[in-house]
């Protein structure tokens, strides 16, 4: 008997293999998303496809290999994963997929198979906790794309942003406590940086500035990317009894000089000149370790902090498939 929901949980997604000419198919698809780089169509598929993909393709495809596991992608590895806990934990009221938004399994595949077992209901599962038009965004126009050329279309339920949840925040500062926190002289939350256009879209006519979004986070900055990073590390430090002389938020993986600030890879630099010899560092963007995570923080952070005089930089974990994450996402879609 086919169970009343479907749920689907959507992450960014992973080349099929390290390859180049993988590595180059998924980036050209990822890059090409107009709320991805955000141009007109003919300027952004010149600028993709004849400029970033040609010369960044063999340069990710080495950290890919880097990165691949005997499982292959981690991020689809820990994704499957975490598909089946969730799928045990919700027995028998809801069956559990998992698409990519880009890469394999394509968002269209799996929905073609949802629509065969003819669900009363459709849950749909970003995997990001903070809302941007470039993951969440996208993820649920793909879908909704997709779903209007079905004959039979279910009720819908969207899990928007989740960092609020206190299953979210349980389960990270569950990570976060596996490591002695007093060891360390510095924990850096690190998240992943966007383009300030972009954020100053959820908030129009207010700059962050004005909202003052890096200290409140009210229902007039509700879907600013800044606001809601910056709340999230409130909420882990107070979670974990943090003083605010000892954690420092900042962003990632930028790329370009008006994207979102203080820059992680400058803050470290800073941090280690500071006389910080041990740090601790954060994602909480990402709820399951992928490039951002295990290679640029994990080894090219740590190679920058040594550089500049610290001593060790450790990583904590995503929240991947762990128990606390498998638990708190099925309270996150039940209360949603």
């Amino acid at each position: 008997m086919t169970p009343p929901q479907a749920i689907l949980l959507i992450n960014v997604g992973t080349p099929d293999t390290p390859r180049t000419g993988d590595v180059r198919r998924y980036l050209s698809q990822f890059l090409g998303d107009g709320r991805v780089i955000d141009l007109p169509w003919l300027g952004r598929k010149l600028l993709v496809n004849g400029i970033i993909v040609p010369f960044r393709a063999p340069k990710s495809a080495k950290l890919y290999q880097q990165l691949w596991t005997p499982n292959g992608s981690p991020l689809l590895h820990n994704g499957i994963l975490l598909r089946d806990a969730l799928q045990h934990e919700m027995q028998d009221k809801a069956d559990v997929y998992l698409a990519m938004r880009y890469g394999n399994p394509s968002i269209p595949s799996i929905l073609n198979q949802i629509n065969k077992k003819c669900y009363n209901r459709l849950t749909i599962v970003p995997l990001f906790p903070h809302y941007a038009s470039s993951t969440t965004g996208t993820a649920i126009e793909a879908v909704l794309l997709h779903l209007k050329n079905q004959n039979v279309i279910p009720r819908v339920n969207i899990i928007g942003q989740f960092f609020q949840h206190p299953a979210y925040i349980e389960a990270f500062a569950h990570q976060i406590s596996q490591h002695t926190l007093h060891d360390y002289d510095h924990i850096l939350f690190s998240y992943h940086g966007l383009p300030i256009r972009h954020v100053l879209r959820t908030h129009p006519g207010k700059t962050c500035q004005e909202l003052n979004c890096h200290q409140t986070y009210t229902t007039d900055n509700a879907y600013c990317y800044h606001a809601a990073c910056h709340a999230t590390t409130r909420l882990l430090a107070n979670k974990l009894n943090l003083h605010p002389e000892h954690y420092t938020t900042a962003f990632q993986s930028r790329l370009g000089k008006g994207w979102l600030q203080p820059f992680a890879d400058e803050t470290i630099q800073s941090l280690a000149k500071k006389g910080v010899k041990k740090l601790l560092v954060v994602s909480p963007a990402f709820v399951a370790d992928c490039l951002e995570t295990t290679i640029e923080i994990g080894l090219e952070y740590r190679e920058l902090f040594r550089e500049h005089g610290g001593e060790n930089l450790t990583l904590v974990e995503s929240l991947n498939a762990t128990p606390q994450w498998v638990k708190g996402l099925k309270n996150i879609i039940e209360a949603g």
